[in-house]
């Protein structure tokens, strides 16, 4: 091996997400050297940022020797240390590529990504013939395995030795035909703070995800997170925190505030880290002071109360894990407590509020954030954060209150306006952000653009009258 070395590349292969990586490698007269494995140069270059948490190595003393197939419960990068080695891999996953197959020789130059489901074998050309691997899953005695035999004639596979002539375990001998293959689902998605407004929202859109409500799996509760199978699921969705905003400025509230929106968060981004799943955590515009007349993603954190502050915490937790999305939302309104039908009740008794016009921002209809979060997944955005909420001038909560009035055919005019500090008078209340308005620069730069507010207010209102 001489010159210099071909760069680093990732190629598709016919089976969707299994990669062909050629990894540059520098040879001269005492042997090679190569970077197995470099994340921040192979992301670049197209391989998923897939989290391995363990290596493993496989020796094969003698040629020929043939392992597989099997399909594993985890995404595996595989390269060889010494030798040289065939490999085929057949898609066992659910879908329309479910017996699709790829085939290549790959030495100490070549590299494969492997997704959970494909099912992957290897037979030895040379002598002392060894691999590694990464997972990103520690293996377990429980872990489910589908397999697929080497001879099936629907794969078709041309091994470069015939398989009469190699050394196979009785086990891979005996491994099904595809026809009799169950096609490996896909991981799974969970939603924690199933009852919420999101939650709710969250059920209509995915029918098939899990979902647990706060009664089911509580963030304080350590024993709740061990009865979870992680390694199911390849979201998971935090809809769950402590939200009572003016209670967590109490001795007790404070703690439980922390408790719930900080150490439990980062008993989640444990499980992150060791499973792998994508985490999506919904944040708060209370992490800014609201000084600014518009917040992105980037502005520095500034929270001005107990709630802020552990949210802001959460958000920093959350960011330390590769495949995160945080969405920023604001003035959320769902199937729920929320002031669009506390106004709504006003009005249907003809009270005439009176409704804070010092605030201002934006409502976020559970609707939107539902389409973001769907959004997202479905084009693979960059992970991070993404301010979400609805659409249009930002309004204070008294125009709100006016709309809402008006809407339901009452008097909008009967809706004084007050300051923050003369409606709060003698409470003690979380400082609010005198201006919560979020940039959805970001994710409209992306292709997601939400609803007018004044369109999805009027539509809620219709139909909650109607129901």
């Amino acid at each position: 091996m001489s010159g210099e070395p071909a760069a680093l590349s990732v190629t598709a292969t016919a089976i969707p997400g299994l990669l062909l990586v050629h990894l540059a490698v520098h040879a001269d007269n005492r042997g090679w050297f190569k970077e197995n494995w470099q994340r921040e140069k192979m992301i670049a270059a197209g391989l998923p940022d897939f989290g391995p948490v363990q290596n493993n190595v496989s020796f094969n003393a003698l040629s020929g020797t043939t392992r597989g197939i099997h399909a594993e419960p985890w995404d595996k990068f595989v390269s060889v240390t010494a030798g040289r080695a065939f490999g085929a891999w057949v898609d066992l996953r659910e879908g329309e590529s479910f017996g699709a197959v790829f085939t290549a020789e790959i030495g100490s130059a070549q590299a494969v990504f492997v997704p959970r489901g494909v099912g992957n074998s290897y037979q030895t050309l040379e002598d002392n013939t060894s691999y590694s691997y990464l997972v990103n899953e520690h293996w377990s005695p429980h872990a489910s395995y589908t397999f697929l035999n080497l001879a099936d004639e629907t794969a078709a596979i041309s091994w470069p030795i015939a398989l009469a002539d190699v050394e196979l375990s009785d086990k891979d001998r005996a491994h099904p035909r595809l026809r009799e293959v169950m096609p490996v689902k896909p991981k799974k998605t969970l939603v924690l703070g199933a009852n919420g407004q999101l939650g709710k929202e969250l059920r209509k859109a995915w029918p098939a995800a899990d979902f647990r409500s706060r009664d089911e799996f509580d963030l304080t509760v350590e024993e709740d997170f061990v009865g979870v199978s992680w390694s199911d699921y390849g979201v998971v969705v935090n809809a769950s925190a402590y939200t009572a905003t003016d209670s967590a400025e109490s001795p007790e509230g404070l703690v439980e505030a922390w408790q719930t929106n900080v150490s439990g968060v980062a008993r989640l981004v444990a499980e992150a880290q060791n499973h792998s799943f994508v985490v999506i955590h919904v944040s708060s515009d209370y992490v800014f002071d609201g000084r600014a007349s518009e917040h992105s993603e980037d502005e520095p954190l500034s929270p001005l109360g107990v709630y802020g502050q552990t949210k802001a915490a959460g958000d920093a937790l959350i960011s330390t894990v590769p495949r995160h999305y945080i969405i920023r939302t604001s003035w959320v309104v769902g199937d729920g407590p929320n002031f669009v039908r506390a106004m709504m009740a006003l009005a249907a008794r003809r009270v005439s509020p009176s409704v804070v016009d010092d605030q201002v921002g934006r409502l976020t209809f559970t609707t939107d954030i539902t389409a973001a979060i769907d959004f997202l997944l479905r084009t693979t955005a960059p992970f991070g954060t993404y301010n979400v909420s609805g659409e249009g001038p930002p309004q204070t909560w008294a125009d709100v209150a006016r709309r809402v009035f008006e809407l339901v055919g009452r008097d909008p005019y009967s809706v004084e306006g007050v300051s923050t500090s003369a409606y709060y008078a003698g409470k003690v209340v979380s400082p609010r952000p005198a201006n919560s308005t979020l940039s959805l620069e970001k994710i409209e730069s992306l292709g997601f653009f939400p609803r007018q507010v004044d369109e999805s207010l009027r539509e809620y209102i219709e139909a909650l009258l109607e129901s």
